[in-house]
């Protein structure tokens, strides 16, 4: 198939519901920007997943190519910032949700909403880090941010089999903490501790209601899921600590109380990685070049292409991924 045709994963509504399927499209059919970008990898992710099965609202304009991340190569620019040839990463911006994403061999988008790849990342690198690596680095730089080192203790992170996950893991034993993982997926336990967890607590111990204050343990967290499980984070927290959240795969609530803040000086930092600074993207994608996780590769969970795309959503949502899923729209 020539480039001014091409294959494209496509969402719209129709009177009998949600539609979905690969389509072949052409260049006058991509969206308007300053960047056209032939697309090496993109990933799936927990919010790629809801969008293609229609689990939840996450499509804002319809039809829609969906894929929130995206790795490739500029083939055309009007844009000061790129040239053809340069390789880049998109991430956020409601690419997938608003306006077309990464599940599609080419995608026209905004200068604005891409960062130059690190000479140092490979085109594959970048999408098993993709949007789940970003936030990552996120919620660590937060912590580090916040002055918690490695020798007060133990760094609690949650949803620990997923991607953000899987990766907050692996960059935190690199840096010499002790990680406590949580998790729903106790038969993933040798998975966790070959990324550097030091001990494993189930999903179900954690989710049970707290007091608004309980033991000490936590130095650090970096929470994915909300609800009753960062609750308890917060109420078992060091004097100090400082809590990275960054995600609502349980609940969008919190039923907590102001002590921990006020009485153990617990700092809760909010991650966003959608509409988060460029110099700050930049930043976070640099520190992931220079640090690679060298068990980087454990977290890939498989590469698909199109074909899958529907399978594997519904595996994502239904929690038996582990790891990051690499699309390859070329395949």
């Amino acid at each position: 198939m020539s480039s001014e045709h091409f294959r494209a994963f496509v969402l719209d509504t129709t009177e009998a519901g949600l539609s979905r399927g690969i389509q072949t499209l052409s260049r006058q059919d991509l969206p308007d920007g300053d960047v056209l970008v032939a697309i090496d990898y993109s990933g799936l992710n927990y919010k790629d997943g809801l969008a293609i099965t229609g689990t939840g609202k996450i499509v804002l304009t319809w039809p829609m190519v969906p894929g929130i991340d995206f790795v490739g190569r500029v083939v055309e620019s009007s844009s000061d910032r790129f040239k053809n040839g340069d390789s880049v990463i998109c991430t956020g911006w409601a690419v997938g949700e608003k306006y077309w994403g990464g599940y599609s061999q080419f995608q026209r988008v905004k200068s604005d909403w891409l960062v130059p790849l690190p000479s140092s990342l490979t085109a594959r690198d970048a999408m098993l880090l993709g949007t789940a690596g970003l936030t990552a680095m996120l919620c660590v730089s937060a912590l580090e941010d916040g002055g918690v080192l490695p020798e007060q203790g133990p760094v609690i992170v949650t949803g620990a089999a997923g991607g953000v996950g899987s990766i907050a893991i692996s960059l935190l034993a690199q840096r010499g903490y002790s990680v406590t993982a949580v998790t729903g997926r106790l038969e993933e336990e040798a998975y966790l501790r070959s990324l550097g967890a030091t001990d494993i607590i189930s999903r179900d111990e954690m989710s049970e209601p707290a007091r608004p204050l309980e033991k000490q343990r936590w130095a650090g967290g970096i929470d994915t899921v909300g609800g009753n499980i960062l609750a308890r984070i917060l109420a078992e927290a060091q004097y100090g600590a400082t809590l990275a959240a960054c995600g609502l795969a349980a609940s969008h609530t919190l039923p907590t109380t102001v002590m921990p803040f006020i009485l153990r000086n617990v700092r809760l930092q909010g991650i966003d990685s959608v509409n988060c600074p460029t110099p700050t993207r930049i930043a976070a994608w640099t520190a992931l070049a220079s640090n690679l996780p060298s068990n980087l590769e454990q977290t890939l969970h498989k590469t698909i292409g199109l074909e899958e795309l529907e399978l594997s959503a519904h595996a994502i949502i239904n929690g038996v991924v582990r790891g990051r899923i690499l699309v390859n729209p070329n395949l």
